[in-house]
């Protein structure tokens, strides 16, 4: 269960979505900020997608595959939010929260997959 002090995963992947296309459209004009644009809103926005739809995995393989997905498309994420700090494209205030929640989201989907695979055995 969550409420508002301690949101689940789904609310967090839906908020951290959100916060990446805000950052987006804030982005400069230019092509680096387009490039690097479209890679960051295409993985920040596939984790909460991923993550629905694990919710719905038909089996524990299909869940802790799902997973997995999301976290290969919030590690990308970080990627993406690190290059774009990196190079001057945004602040490093402005990626710091933002990676600080991709490093959350992070550790609670690898607990997820964690207790999953737990429950497969």
């Amino acid at each position: 269960m969550s409420d508002e002090r301690n949101p689940g995963l789904q609310v967090r992947t839906t908020r951290f979505a959100l916060a990446i296309i805000r950052l987006c459209s804030a982005l400069p004009a230019g092509l680096p900020g387009q490039v690097l644009g479209r890679q960051v809103l295409r993985s920040g926005t596939s984790v909460g997608a991923q993550y629905r739809e694990a919710r719905r995995a038909k089996s524990v393989a299909d869940f802790v595959s799902k997973i997995e997905g999301a976290l290969q498309e919030i590690e990308e994420t970080g990627y993406w939010l690190e290059l774009l700090a990196e190079s001057g494209l945004i602040s490093p205030a402005v990626a710091a929260p933002l990676l600080a929640e991709a490093n959350e989201l992070t550790a609670m989907l690898v607990a997820s997959a964690k207790t999953a695979k737990k429950k497969k055995r």
